[in-house]
Parts: C-alpha cells; structure tokens; sequence
C-alpha cells in the first residue's frame, strides 16, 4: 500500500525506497498504523472490518513525508491486501513535539525484531539488545544521537500475522528509554523495530 502511495506521485523515491533503502542505509524510514475499524465485530484469527475506520502513515524525512500527503490526497481509495478501503477524508497529525530527557512509548501493534534468522519476543535472549540495535541503527540513518537505558516496562502477547505469505512474529511493547526530543518525534512517526512499511511497531 505504501509503495503503491509513493508510486503514484514518485516512482523514482518508490523504486530507490525499495530496492535500496534510504540514502545507502537499507532502512526504510516510512511507518504505517495499520487500519482500525470502529465497530469491526471481533473474531479469533480474523481481522474483521466495518464501515468507519482509521489508517495512520508517517514518515520523519519530509521528502518522503509530502510524498504521502500528496498521494493520499488525490486518491478516492487505497487497498490493504484484498479490502479495499474508500477515502472519506484525512488530515496532517501535528503531535505536540517531545522534550529531552526520559520518555515512555507503547506500541499500539506488534513490534517485530529478529536475531540471527529467528524472531524474537520480549523475554528472549537478545530482544533488548536487538531492539537498542535497531534504535541506533534509525538513529545514525537520521543524524541524531542514539538513545541509552533502554528498558522494557510492559509486553504484550505473541502474536503472528502472514504479509504477502510470509509470516510475521511479535508482541506490542511499553519502553522506557533516555532520548533526544528530536528522536522521539522520528520514532512517532517511523515506528519500532522492523517492517514499519507493513504496519508493526507503530506507536501510540
């Protein structure tokens, strides 16, 4: 769906995003807050929909940013997998901006992290080191200083999803961490972990 937004008003950024990354980092600085329907009725290992729903984008490099707004406001509609999803409307989220120091964040879906090969979920060996490996990591590609005291507050269940027949393993998260404003503001709006672009580890 991202791609397919970029696309449309920048195939050279899509393609370059794809295939290579951002500016020789293969980091994709692009988040999505997956769809949440209002009144979707629930149901075990189905993701039901309703009439009314929401559907959140970020990006924190500006050029990929205005990208996204200019795509979505010339489209009457967007698809995610096989629903297709009518625009009624959108508007440019102005958070109000973060302050140095201490900060919480919490995960509103999963946060995917791997180590060597296999996914890791809170409690396992190395997900904290993977995961300040990762915020640095977005850190360097953004010019900004890493965060330090990294600490896990809350996790919630396992939870797996298939994308495009590939599976995707991970737990929503509440971190604790020392981090520059700027950063923070970067991560609101890029995400945690991995596979942001697909929807995980959008935060809150």
């Amino acid at each position: 769906m991202v791609y397919g937004l970029l696309e449309s008003r920048d195939a050279a950024l899509a393609r370059a995003l794809h295939d290579e990354g951002w500016r020789g980092h293969p980091l994709k600085p692009v988040g999505v807050g997956g769809p949440q329907f209002v009144g979707a009725r629930r149901k075990r290992g189905v993701y039901t929909t309703s009439q009314d729903g929401s559907v959140w984008f970020g990006s924190p490099v500006p050029e990929i940013a205005s990208v996204l707004v200019a795509a979505l406001a010339g489209r009457e509609e967007i698809v995610w997998g096989a629903t297709r999803l009518r625009i009624r409307g959108f508007t440019v989220d102005l958070a109000a901006p973060a302050v140095d120091g201490p900060v919480e964040l919490e995960s509103a879906t999963p946060v995917v992290l791997k180590h060597e090969g296999r996914d890791l979920l809170p409690g396992d060996e190395h997900y904290l080191a993977r995961l300040q490996h990762n915020l640095a990591h977005k850190a360097d590609v953004l010019g900004l200083p890493a965060p330090s005291g990294l600490r896990m507050l809350e996790a919630g269940p396992r939870r797996r999803f298939a994308v495009e027949g590939a599976p995707r393993i991970g737990a929503r998260v509440r971190i604790a961490m020392e981090a520059d404003a700027r950063f923070v503001d970067a991560l609101r709006c890029w995400g945690l972990g991995l596979d942001t672009m697909q929807g995980f580890g959008w935060i809150r």
